[in-house]
């Protein structure tokens, strides 16, 4: 379980073919420190297990089915990723509870900028723009985030819109998300949960 409060954001090393999937290396030196084998660690949201430690690098092994129905399938080495290690019983929860399960991948549909602010408009499957509600929560690349504006665009799409501080930019790949890039997207599990009831009625 993680909190959609990203640690850090880091560059990827490498990305090498591995079986059906890849290897994931990524430089992180302060996560590195006291990351261990099996470790959970958040990468832009996905839940991936540390298969390696060695330095600053840390690596992770990622399956057809995640490169698949996430934007880790698009890494190059060079590009930045968010981590956050999971939370452990007692931490503070900042942000909201986040399960590094991704429902499904959304595009980025307008940058608004407003001087070192900025506002996002992203499109989404229907079927997750349905779980969402104006100042619920949301995970995009693994950093929680408050909704703003949600859309239903049509039967098959939704759209959503968040409002991103200085910070935000700076410290997470949000920062470097422009029209027509790809985002991870977990909607909020109680909403899963309560949808799941009400369709059982």
């Amino acid at each position: 379980m993680f909190t959609g409060l990203v640690q850090s954001l880091a560059e990827v090393l490498a990305v090498e073919p591995e079986g059906p999937g890849v290897r994931l290396t990524v430089g992180d030196a302060p996560l590195a420190r006291i990351s261990k084998l099996g470790d959970s660690i958040c990468v832009n949201g996905c839940c991936l297990t540390v298969v390696s430690v060695e330095g600053s690098a840390i690596g992770f092994q990622a399956g057809s089915e995640t490169l698949t129905r996430t934007n880790l399938g698009r890494l190059t080495a060079g590009d930045r990723v968010n981590l956050e290690p999971s939370l452990a019983v007692g931490d503070l929860l900042g942000g909201h509870y986040v399960t590094g399960h991704i429902d499904a991948l959304g595009v980025v549909d307008q940058r608004n900028e407003d001087g070192e602010w900025a506002e996002f408009w992203f499109r989404a499957p229907a079927a997750q723009a349905k779980q969402m509600a104006s100042k619920g929560s949301v995970a995009v690349d693994g950093v929680s985030l408050t909704l703003v504006a949600v859309e239903d665009l049509s039967t098959t799409e939704g759209r959503f819109s968040v409002a991103l501080i200085p910070h935000t930019l700076s410290v997470t790949t949000l920062g470097s998300r422009y029209p027509g890039d790809t985002v991870n997207l977990e909607t909020d599990v109680l909403a899963k949960y309560v949808q799941r009831q009400l369709g059982n009625r």
